[in-house]
């Protein structure tokens, strides 16, 4: 499990690999990834966005950026939080992802907040962070 706390509100990261969805015969690696965000401030936040930096094992960077999460936008009182599932395909077989999402609270003031770098390696290899 990795972890990154900005302004109270911690986001957590479990990335496991995805065998069944995975060829390494036709450099597909599949990796799913549960994130759990949880807002320990004592004020309303919402996420409207997100941004991710992902780097394969070659070094190739492909920058990701989208509104919401899963097709939502949740908002999260004080003690709130909120856990979603995503993927990443990726042609080699191990790579990092990092990033962070775009809140708002709300007074309607935009801030970020960290996702940690987690690394995507193989359950056979030893997990390295980039």
């Amino acid at each position: 499990m990795y972890r990154a706390v900005t302004r109270n509100i911690e986001v957590s990261v479990e990335p496991f690999y995805l065998d069944d969805r995975s060829d390494p015969s036709q450099s597909r690696y599949v990796w799913a990834y549960r994130v759990t965000i949880a807002n320990n401030s004592d004020a309303f936040v919402q996420l409207l966005s997100r941004y991710w930096h992902i780097t394969d094992g070659d070094g190739k960077v492909e920058e990701v950026r989208g509104m919401g999460v899963v097709g939502e936008q949740p908002e999260l009182n004080p003690g709130d939080s909120f856990q979603y599932t995503s993927g990443c395909p990726l042609t080699t077989p191990s790579g990092i992802m990092v990033g962070h999402y775009t809140m708002r609270d709300a007074a309607g003031d935009l801030f970020e907040i960290d996702i940690p770098a987690f690394s995507l390696d193989l359950p056979d290899a030893g997990r390295t962070l980039n």
